[in-house]
């Protein structure tokens, strides 16, 4: 997977600074959707680390997102987000262990339907049960930021907020894929067997990416409901992973970057055909299937 260099770093640099000045220039309704983009990116990001990273693909990744979602509401309100943030991550590592242990013991199609299995189990036990509200969803208390956030300050809190995790997971996962790690996954995407033949542990490096996916997109489904205040079932959907996986080919599938790209491009494509018609879910599909026809490396590989 391409990392950015020095040249695509300050582009990206200069695009979050742009995004952190927003309160001096933009409404209220325009940094929640960038908050919201973030998010998004955040979570394609952590799935990237499959798909891009590995070559894995799974359609579990939105249960570890609803599950570090709900692990807000299920500690209660009022809580410091110094706690909730890594029990998000936590929780959500370690269904991500569970599902990965069994998972990954099949390839290709049989791997992508399991993981479906077990992102469908969790999307149940939130829907059909008490647990998390009930198939309607609840309202919950947003942790404890050490200091109050007045209402109208919220929109700006939580865009610094998210822009500052995004940075922080970018980074991590742009050192980490430069690593011996990073490589190693490479070789995995590339050639499986070859690796294996080479003596390298092929079982035990899959699955560390796949719990380390499932731990920052859980911090992603945390910094969701901490933005939202609410939860539903509709987070663990399989068609939320399929929406993370349209920003990673949207972006660029091979670039780390590219999810990042992705998403807030898929945002702006979302806003612009609710703003022209009612069938904002039409313009959608024309604008990505011409941009599945057109941009083959994604977003990120114009410059290419």
């Amino acid at each position: 997977m391409t990392r950015p260099g020095a040249r695509g770093n300050l582009w990206l640099g200069l695009a979050a600074l742009a995004l952190a000045s927003m309160p001096l220039w933009a409404a209220p309704w325009h940094m929640q959707l960038a908050s919201t983009a973030a998010i998004a990116a955040m979570f394609a990001l952590s799935l990237q680390l499959l798909a891009g990273g590995a070559g894995l693909i799974s359609l579990a990744h939105a249960g570890f997102f609803g599950l570090g979602a709900y692990s807000v509401y299920l500690l209660g309100g009022g809580r410091s987000i110094f706690l909730t943030l890594p029990a998000a991550a936590l929780l959500a590592g370690l269904a991500a262990a569970a599902t990965g242990y069994l998972a990954l013991r099949t390839r290709g199609f049989y791997f992508l339907m399991t993981t479906l299995a077990f992102g469908q189990m969790l999307f149940f036990l939130f829907h059909d049960t008490p647990l998390g509200g009930g198939a309607d969803g609840v309202f919950i208390a947003r942790p404890d930021m050490i200091w109050t956030v007045p209402k109208a300050a919220r929109p700006v809190v939580f865009l610094l907020l998210n822009l500052t995790i995004l940075t922080a997971m970018y980074l991590f996962l742009w050192k980490l894929m430069g690593s011996l790690f990073g490589h190693a996954l490479s070789g995995i995407r590339a050639n499986e067997d070859r690796m294996r033949a080479m003596g390298h542990d092929v079982a035990g490096l899959k699955l560390t990416a796949f719990v380390l996916a499932g731990a920052l997109a859980g911090v992603a489904g945390h910094m969701a409901a901490v933005t939202d205040a609410f939860v539903s079932p509709e987070l663990l959907g399989w068609h939320h992973a399929a929406e993370a996986l349209l920003m990673i080919l949207l972006g660029g599938i091979g670039h780390l970057h590219g999810p990042i790209l992705g998403a807030f491009a898929l945002t702006a494509i979302r806003e612009v055909g609710q703003s022209i018609t009612e069938r904002q879910r039409l313009v959608e599909g024309l604008a990505i299937l011409a941009a599945v026809l057109l941009l083959r490396r994604g977003i990120a590989g114009l410059r290419r």
